[in-house]
């Protein structure tokens, strides 16, 4: 992984790119950040993605000045569905599409935070295929109705998010949109997230039910790299 900088509306914006050994063409996916930033956890994604045959771009959407200030006008942009975060996401997809050992095709994937942007941004007919774990639900569901081919994964013991796999569904369904969702019964919010903080902030995890499950994270990613072959091959 290495960082990268490429244009945005907003002016020339920061990412970590991560690339598929070998000479490709291969398809590209923008990894979108949680609410820590792109912290170590998402450095590993955007590895493991890339690992598996994909150029991975992961956009820092911390960088354009203080991070407090960073996070209050992202999660506006993740509300108003609008703004720089948005924008430098939409250009991330345009990098890569750009990008001659791309191949054309790009998909999108996030958690929790960067879940909701891969919501948000699914309908817009700009990627090919989406991945949103855990991500909080855009205001209007019926949008999703013209999503790209979507596999999606929650917990169904995450309080934050009661029921959400029902209601992707019976969006997707709607417009008869390629899916492949699952709720691990098991789990709650982040399973498939490794923050490695110390001790004791694990337990706590546990308790709130935000912790890693390797079971769980390791059958989501299977599910993801199938979909992802299907919808963005060839590799």
């Amino acid at each position: 992984m290495s960082m990268i900088d490429y244009a945005a509306p907003a002016g020339p914006t920061r990412g970590h790119l991560s690339v598929p050994d070998g000479d490709g063409p291969w398809p590209g996916v923008v990894v979108v950040q949680d609410l820590m930033g792109v912290a170590s956890d998402v450095q590993r994604i955007g590895d493991r993605i890339a690992a598996n045959g994909y150029l991975a771009l992961t956009p820092s959407l911390y960088h354009r000045g203080p991070k407090v200030g960073c996070v209050v006008s992202t999660m506006k942009s993740l509300v108003t569905g609008k703004g720089t975060a948005v924008d430098d996401l939409i250009a991330a997809r345009d990098h890569l599409a750009a990008d001659p050992r791309c191949t054309g095709k790009v998909g999108i994937v996030g958690f929790c935070m960067g879940g909701g942007f891969t919501l948000l941004l699914a309908p817009r007919g700009i990627f090919d295929a989406a991945a949103p774990n855990y991500g909080v639900l855009p205001r209007d569901l019926s949008e999703l109705s013209s999503s790209c081919p979507m596999v999606a994964s929650f917990g169904a013991k995450d309080r934050m998010l009661p029921g959400a796999v029902h209601k992707v569904e019976a969006a997707l369904a709607a417009g008869d949109v390629p899916r492949d969702l699952k709720e691990y019964p098991d789990v709650g919010h982040s399973f498939m997230n490794e923050w490695g903080f110390p001790r004791p902030v694990p337990t706590l995890e546990r308790v709130v039910g935000y912790n890693y499950s390797e079971p769980e994270a390791e059958d989501a990613w299977r599910r993801i790299f199938a979909f992802f072959d299907e919808h963005l091959g060839p590799k």
